[in-house]
């Protein structure tokens, strides 16, 4: 491991990637002035501070890709959900 210029340690790693994904990395760090390690490092961070680390993010956060808004138009279907449905499936029967 080598120090950094934050003063922690940096472990090297090796890692295989497909072409298409080399030259996109090219390309993002020409265009950013950076060195293609800066990208991996950046990347890495979003990945692991964002999504990888499930342990620390409170339930909502798990499953909000789960969540969706349905507009019905109906105040108070959340209570009156059965109610609705029954009116649905006897309408459909005729």
């Amino acid at each position: 491991m080598q120090s950094n210029d934050l003063g922690g340690e940096n472990m090297q790693i090796t890692v295989r990637v497909p072409d298409k994904y080399g030259d996109r990395l090219n390309r993002v760090s020409k265009q950013m002035g950076v060195r293609r390690s800066d990208v991996i490092r950046l990347a890495m961070k979003q990945f692991l501070e964002g999504n990888g680390d499930t342990d620390r993010q409170p339930p909502y956060a798990r499953v909000r890709h789960l969540l969706g808004l349905v507009e019905s138009n109906v105040r108070d279907l959340g209570q009156s959900h059965r109610k609705y449905l029954i009116q649905k499936v006897r309408k459909g029967s005729r």
